[in-house]
């Protein structure tokens, strides 16, 4: 029977569907297309072609070389095609009952690596630099007055809007308003936190510890977990296992151990479905600049919990979902959790 699960965060429900069930290895397979460079046409984000973007914002560089030249590890430059424009005014306005704001803030492309790799090739000591020039960037555009939120994100393989070139990169987007999604968190983990007195992540946590059912990867800092309500076949979210509502303020020497659970999370995820398409989504807390507001902003360091969520893109979202607001998930978290837990490597 198909059993319909409740997200305990914002409330989200899910139908497990278990007379759609299929078995972990029958989504192997998923199909990534081949890149679609055209005959002699260059990477823009392999070292040598520094002349095909934007000008660096910043870069990780070797010592003695220039901006804008060979000689980097990490490398930030602006999007080509940007969804909000960092130069100008918001200009709030009112149009009678609507509200319009510019279309201002900032889009980065975080390149991951100098050579041509995908996200799957990456040493951990590479994702390491990579989260750190991230981190560095969020405290950058923290300063920017107009920025309300970060959003941190990955998309791999065209289903999951990830283009036609697969030089391994991310993107950061950071908003004049704070996100809905994220909204919804937070007003979830206050009331969560006005009527139990604690963050109902850490809760989440404990029990997920306690019981083992769902969980995939276990470190010294962090949890890897199938969330209990998941929307999607091999979801899984990253956590802190101690309290923290802010990722740009992660310790730095935690920074390795983070990037360890990413890289021996996705190669054993690697081992049960094949390379996938995906998308990859950091939920923080917004900026937080007026200490005297009011809301679920009064005790966000005590119940908000920063995670990143992997969403593989291995079924479809069809009329159902978008008319309803639930999701339909073939594939139980549990069985999910054990083949990737499972995967030898």
């Amino acid at each position: 029977m198909p059993e319909l699960r409740r997200d305990p965060v914002i409330g989200r429900w899910v139908i497990i569907s278990t007379e759609r069930a299929k078995r972990p290895d029958q989504f192997g397979g998923a199909e990534i297309e081949k890149e679609e460079l055209a005959h002699g046409e260059k990477c823009p984000f392999c070292e040598g072609n520094e002349n095909m973007t934007p000008s660096e914002i910043y870069a990780l560089r070797k010592p003695g070389t220039k901006p804008n030249s060979p000689g980097w590890e990490v490398r930030v430059i602006p999007s080509i095609s940007p969804i909000l424009s960092i130069e100008g005014d918001l200009e709030r306005r009112g149009h009678g009952m609507y509200d319009l704001m510019t279309a201002r803030g900032a889009h980065e492309i975080v390149i991951d690596t100098p050579q041509h790799l995908r996200e799957s090739q990456l040493s951990q000591e590479h994702i390491t630099k990579s989260i750190n020039v991230v981190l560095d960037r969020i405290h950058d555009l923290e300063r920017d007055p107009r920025i309300k939120y970060v959003l941190i994100f990955r998309n791999f393989g065209k289903a999951a809007g990830g283009g036609h070139i697969k030089h391994s990169r991310l993107q950061l987007i950071g908003t004049p308003v704070n996100l809905k999604r994220v909204k919804e968190e937070l007003a979830g983990t206050k009331a969560y936190y006005d009527y139990k007195d604690r963050c109902i992540f850490c809760d989440l946590i404990k029990q997920e510890l306690e019981t083992q059912e769902r969980v995939i990867l276990e470190s010294k800092y962090f949890i890897a977990i199938s969330p209990f309500a998941s929307r999607f076949p091999f979801e899984t979210w990253i956590l802190p296992k101690n309290h923290s509502c802010d990722f740009y303020k992660m310790d730095r020497g935690h920074v390795p151990d983070f990037s360890g659970i990413i890289k021996t999370l996705f190669a054993k995820m690697h081992k049960v479905i094949g390379e996938f398409p995906f998308n990859l989504v950091c939920h923080t807390a917004p900026f937080r600049r007026d200490a005297g507001k009011k809301g679920y902003w009064e005790t966000i360091e005590q119940d908000y919990h920063w995670h990143f969520e992997i969403l593989p893109i291995l079924t479809r979202v069809a009329g159902f979902e978008w008319g309803s607001g639930f999701y339909i998930n073939p594939l139980p978290p549990e069985d999910a959790c054990k083949s990737v837990k499972a995967a030898s490597l």
